[in-house]
């Protein structure tokens, strides 16, 4: 115990190249896109939000998201040591529990900035940040679920910045339409973060990780994300058809008709083509959420 107390103590600070690879910077995107679909969604004018909006960007991406990432390798270290092993913590460079204090400090930041956004952005926040922790952290644990663990992350990186990206823009709550939309996508977004398990099967296997495709095959849990993003889509498509928003669903419409055309290749062999999936299916997918944004903010 004092040797390991001692390591700790004594682990150097790690070098900002190495932080900036433990928030992982490109998971950022997906949470930002969210916010800006949003914040089109409003309908508002950026006249006078433009410090709002920047801030909610910086929420939504590096902040919250950034956190959460420091999170997971922080908890997940002993699986990373399987899957990735020349990740930060694993590899030493961040070294004791420097993963940690980054966790905690990023968690703090975040509320701060958030608060100054707005009671219903601090909310919206502490919620997601509570998913974050919850997702990885035991006795919780979500991700130890192929079901839970996805629309954990969905729910989060889609719904509540998207949620975050609205309410910056209008100082109150979204429209109706607007909260079904987004839930539905944040939904569908269940079937991206199952693409992303198949590249650590082995290890979440040896782990206990209950992930889809451990749980079901690589072959079924391709079905079943397809299914579900699908599913989703055919439900915003019509929603939109029913609230006279015409150009909008055709434009979903369309996105989704091209997913089709994509998925039997993804599921010919998952593991393959889970990365050639997710640059053009979930492409296709994000630009349809920023097409019904588009639409419910009436610019199209």
């Amino acid at each position: 115990m004092e040797t390991t107390v001692a390591s700790t103590r004594h682990a150097p600070i790690p070098a900002p190249r190495d932080v900036l690879q433990l928030l992982k910077p490109i998971t950022w995107f997906p949470p930002m896109w969210a916010f800006m679909c949003g914040a089109v969604s409003s309908g508002a004018g950026l006249e006078g939000r433009w410090w709002f909006v920047a801030g909610g960007v910086l929420l939504a991406g590096p902040l919250v998201c950034g956190t959460s990432q420091a999170v997971n390798d922080w908890f997940d270290r002993h699986v990373d040591a399987i899957n990735e092993p020349d990740r930060p913590i694993p590899s030493g460079r961040i070294a004791g529990r420097w993963g940690l204090y980054i966790a905690l400090i990023g968690t703090l930041i975040s509320a701060a900035v958030a608060l100054a956004l707005g009671e219903l952005v601090f909310v919206a926040a502490l919620v997601g940040l509570a998913l974050a922790w919850g997702y990885s952290m035991p006795p919780f644990r979500f991700k130890t679920s192929g079901w839970t663990g996805p629309l954990v992350v969905g729910l989060t990186y889609e719904g509540l910045s998207w949620f975050t990206g609205a309410t910056v823009m209008l100082g109150a709550l979204p429209s109706s339409e607007v909260l079904v939309v987004l839930v539905l996508y944040s939904l569908g977004a269940h079937g991206i973060m199952t693409l992303n398990d198949f590249k650590a099967v082995e290890g979440d296997r040896a782990t206990g990780l209950k992930s889809l495709p451990v749980v079901m095959g690589v072959e079924g849990a391709a079905i079943v994300a397809c299914a579900v993003m699908a599913a989703a889509q055919v439900v915003v498509v019509a929603l939109l058809m029913g609230w006279g928003y015409s150009v909008s669903a055709s434009v979903v419409g369309i996105a989704l008709v091209a997913q089709f055309l994509a998925m039997p290749r993804l599921v010919s062999d998952p593991a393959k083509y889970a990365p050639w999936y997710n640059g053009v299916g979930v492409t296709l997918y994000v630009l349809g959420m920023l097409a019904a944004a588009l639409g419910l903010g009436g610019y199209i």
